[in-house]
């Protein structure tokens, strides 16, 4: 799962030397789409009912695809776009690592917009150490405008931003309703592709020049990481809980460093992976996997 989320910006930066951004992200998301509803056919997974009768392989409450409406939107369509567009401005390296930021985001908004988390001092301090984190990596003693390495980096960050209202929306809202974990997946992408559709005439007609390395970044971007990954992750989830599901936020940067260095020959710049090692350190702290040292009380004594 790593791997292949890794790998996605790679995939990304190819393709886009072929079709446009808006094709990017159209193409993967309707792979996406089409991959999981197969899945979804052959499997028709239900979950069980109170009195243990099947329920139905998709959800028929209304309000239930409203919902999905949205996530949609903050799972897909706008991330994508916004990351697809990004690295036309920045390296495939640095796309990885800003992606990484997405466990701060979350806490961020389970905590101050959906209010479905607490966060102690030791969270709260993972969540100030990320945000400088990403100062550092976006070196604001840079710019003295808008360039377009700024505004793709930003463009990185709301797609982020857009990760972490996603977790927290559908804790609030989805995550107790009985929706199999396939149909779960298939809906959030299945939605998106459809308003993908409604959007085609403004970011998919353009012209494209096609060659073997670009269709394939795009299968693999769509069937893979907009589709199975989606699976893999469900199952992850149910096997090792929420905890041991996020150890992929480690994992993905990495893969795509690795990747835009030694395939693309990408540089950094000294403050990037100071930036993304502050980052990971946040992300430590944010997750409760470091704690900051309690300080010891001396009691009085006789």
């Amino acid at each position: 799962m790593g791997v292949v989320w890794g790998s996605s910006f790679l995939f990304m930066k190819v393709a886009l030397e072929g079709v446009s951004f808006g094709q990017v992200a159209w193409t993967r998301t309707l792979l996406g789409g089409l991959a999981l509803g197969v899945i979804v056919l052959v499997m028709r997974p239900r979950v069980p009912r109170a009195d243990g009768t099947p329920g139905p392989v998709l959800p028929r409450e209304r309000v239930v695809w409203l919902h999905f409406l949205v996530v949609s939107l903050t799972t897909c369509v706008i991330p994508y776009l916004c990351f697809a567009w990004a690295e036309q401005y920045v390296s495939s390296s640095l796309a990885s690592i800003y992606n990484a930021t997405t466990p701060i985001m979350t806490a961020l908004m389970a905590t101050l917009v959906f209010r479905v988390e607490r966060l102690g001092l030791s969270r709260w301090a993972g969540v100030g150490v990320g945000i400088l984190g990403v100062l550092v990596v976006i070196g604001p003693w840079q710019y003295t405008a808008l360039t377009g390495s700024l505004a793709g980096q930003l463009a990185c960050l709301v797609a982020t931003a857009c990760y972490g209202f996603t977790f927290g929306y559908q804790r609030r809202f989805l995550s107790q309703r009985p929706i199999a974990p396939a149909t779960f997946a298939f809906l959030s992408i299945g939605v998106s592709a459809v308003v993908m559709l409604a959007l085609t005439p403004w970011i998919a007609i353009a012209p494209v020049e096609l060659d073997w390395t670009i269709v394939a970044s795009l299968l693999a971007l769509g069937v893979l990481g907009t589709g199975l990954a989606y699976i893999w992750n469900i199952n992850v989830l149910r096997a090792w809980g929420p905890t041991g599901t996020s150890t992929v936020t480690y994992v993905t940067p990495v893969v795509g460093v690795v990747l835009g260095v030694v395939l693309l020959g990408e540089r950094f710049s000294w403050h990037e992976p100071l930036g993304a090692v502050l980052v990971l350190l946040g992300i430590l702290l944010a997750q409760g996997r470091l704690r900051m040292p309690r300080r010891r009380v001396a009691l009085p004594t006789e």
